[in-house]
């Protein structure tokens, strides 16, 4: 699955809801489902910058591809990441830094967050590209 049919994909569930609230709930089962990351990861190395919440990210370089593992302390931010590792997780480094991320809008994430939790998103986004961006540097 490309990044794009994954996007569709998310896309897709979430046009079952017409309500805000009952996306929000979305997000957060969303986020109940994501992976667990190491308690070793939980390091100050690990945490976004930028956002209310605390976010940990931490990222694997593995046969080309890096994947993703992440947890919060929000359960809503929980839900956000577990978004962007779903699209972005078992991608190459220039898969991840060509992304548009139409989802985001399509969905009107960005739109129905707060400015804190807008700006959190944005910051998690930088770091995954960031994280592209310097493994396909040490290539």
């Amino acid at each position: 699955m490309t990044i794009k049919e994954a996007e569709n994909q998310i896309i897709e569930e979430f046009s079952i809801f017409t309500d805000w609230l009952d996306k929000y709930e979305y997000l957060i089962e969303l986020g109940k489902s994501l992976p667990i990351i190491k308690e070793s990861s939980k390091s100050e190395t690990n945490l976004i910058k930028g956002c209310q919440s605390k976010v940990w990210l931490a990222a694997d370089y593995i046969d080309g591809k890096i994947y993703f593992t992440a947890d919060s302390d929000a359960i809503i931010t929980k839900g956000i990441i577990s978004l962007l590792i779903r699209v972005f997780s078992g991608r190459t480094p220039q898969e991840i830094i060509d992304a548009d991320l139409g989802f985001i809008k399509e969905i009107g994430l960005q739109d129905n967050l707060s400015p804190t939790r807008s700006n959190g998103l944005v910051s998690m986004i930088k770091q995954i590209k960031f994280y592209a961006l310097a493994f396909s540097a040490n290539k």
